[in-house]
This record gives structure tokens, C-alpha cells and sequence, in this order.
């Protein structure tokens, strides 16, 4: 069996029914960084390489399972560039991922939670494809993956107003595939992996590959667009409106400017 290793922010559990667990580790809110998506990106290609692991359950410790970027946390050094690249090589990775949504995932968060094959959500989740509340355009590929899942319409609807929606009504509109109860999330996360973990795993890769296709590619070009329209709308007026007025939680006033 091939070693794993470790990876910042990140743990690793292995079990013996070819389920691997990876726990994001920066509570409460897992904020996302390039750090964070290179170090996801490094452990999911380790785990392709992994013998005894044929499906990953990705989880979060805390109460957010990811609000995406802090754009209320100081200026990041960070190029937005450079994130992007590590999430289409997250995208690229091929070994199955059951994402289990315990909390927000908003904005790019939402992102992450996307990149998985399957979302397994409590009631107490909680999904926002919030940008334009920010003044800002989407990015981690959710111009491919969020109207890929719920439909050209609702991903405008979400898109356009930025409004947060439970996990009763991501269950039903697609975006969760199943609704548990927060205590029994995880359990039953790995139960939902283990199906696939069961099948054989060459078919499980060919199917995958099949159905998945050029999404890594698509995640691309999307990424490149989409940094275009965020570098633009970084500059605006509305922008820094947006970022104040989510800090201090009240409605922003855009000006369009």
C-alpha cells in the first residue's frame, strides 16, 4: 500500500473498506486560501495513488463546512491566479468524493462543495452562491458546475440575487443529493462512499471518466473568464460597498460604479 502522508490544514483518516476521510481543519469557518486548495489538491492526487482508497468523504470541523474567502480577514497576499490553477488541478483528480455539508458552504465554498460527485447535507446546511451581493463575479468554476446541477434558470436566480438557500431546498432542486440529520452526517457520508468504494474500481474510474468527461478543461476556461470579471470588479466602488456592508451586516448600497 502507498503512503499518503500529511497535509496542512488538512486530516486524513483511512479506513479498511477503501473509504478515506478528508477533514478540513480551519474551524469554525474554513475560510479557503491557495494554501488551503493547493493542500487539498496535493492530498486528493496522493489518494488517486493510493492503493487502499476507492472513495473520499470530504468534511469540515466546524460550524461552516466552507465560507469561501474572508474577504473581511486583511488583505491576502494571495494571487487569485494562482488559487485557480490549484482548483483545476483539484478537479483533476480522479478518485470519487462524497461531500458531506454539515454547514455554509458560500461563495467559493460553495465551489468546493460543487467539485465533489455527491452532496450529502444536513437541514442545518446552508448554500449561497453569494457574489453579486459582493459586487463580484463567480469563480471556482461555478459557472459550469452550478447550472450543470440545478438547471440554466435556478443557477441565474442564484447567481443574481445571491440569496442562501437550506438543505431542504438544495436537496430539491439538486444541489444535495441526500438530506440526513447533522448527528448522523458523516456516518452516513461513508456509508454513501462505501457503495461506491464496493464497486469495482476500474468500471467505478471508466464511468467516472466517461460521465465527468473534459470537466477539468471546462473548469479552466471558466476559471480564466471568470478571473477576468473578478480582477475588473476587484476595482469598483460596489466591491468595497459589498465587503463593508457584509461586515457590518446590513444591505449594501450600490451605486453601479
Amino acid at each position: 500500500m502507498s503512503s499518503i502522508g500529511s497535509f496542512p490544514d488538512l486530516g486524513i483518516t483511512t479506513s479498511d473498506d477503501f473509504v478515506t476521510t478528508v477533514e478540513i481543519q480551519r474551524p469554525p469557518h474554513n475560510y479557503f486560501d491557495h494554501a488551503l486548495i493547493a493542500s487539498l489538491a496535493d492530498a486528493f492526487t496522493a489518494l488517486d495513488a493510493h492503493d487502499g482508497t476507492r472513495a473520499i468523504v470530504l468534511c469540515a470541523d466546524g460550524k461552516s463546512f466552507c465560507a469561501g474567502a474572508n474577504f473581511g480577514g486583511g488583505r491576502s497576499e494571495d494571487k487569485p491566479g494562482d488559487l485557480y490553477r490549484e482548483a483545476v488541478r483539484l478537479f483533476s483528480t480522479k478518485t470519487p468524493v462524497v461531500a458531506a455539508v454539515q454547514g455554509a458552504a458560500i461563495g467559493g465554498g460553495l465551489g468546493v462543495a460543487l467539485m465533489a460527485d455527491f452532496r450529502i447535507a444536513s437541514p442545518e446546511a446552508r448554500f449561497a452562491a453569494n457574489f453579486a451581493r459582493l459586487g463580484f463575479h463567480q469563480g471556482f468554476g461555478l459557472s459550469v458546475t452550478l447550472p450543470a446541477l440545478v438547471g440554466q434558470q435556478k443557477a441565474l436566480e442564484l447567481l443574481y440575487t445571491g440569496r442562501r438557500i437550506n438543505g431542504e431546498e438544495a436537496l430539491a432542486m439538486g444541489m444535495a443529493d441526500r438530506l440526513v440529520p447533522l448527528e448522523s452526517l458523516r456516518a452516513e457520508a461513508h456509508a454513501f462512499a462505501l457503495e461506491i468504494a464496493r464497486s469495482a474500481p476500474l468500471a467505478v474510474t471508466s464511468i467516472r471518466q466517461t460521465l465527468r468527461g473534459d470537466l477539468a478543461d471546462k473548469v479552466k476556461a471558466a476559471t480564466d473568464h471568470e478571473l477576468v470579471e473578478q480582477d475588473r470588479l476587484r476595482r469598483t466602488e460596489d466591491f468595497k460597498e459589498g465587503v463593508r456592508a457584509t461586515a457590518e451586516r446590513r444591505l449594501p448600497n450600490f451605486q453601479g460604479k
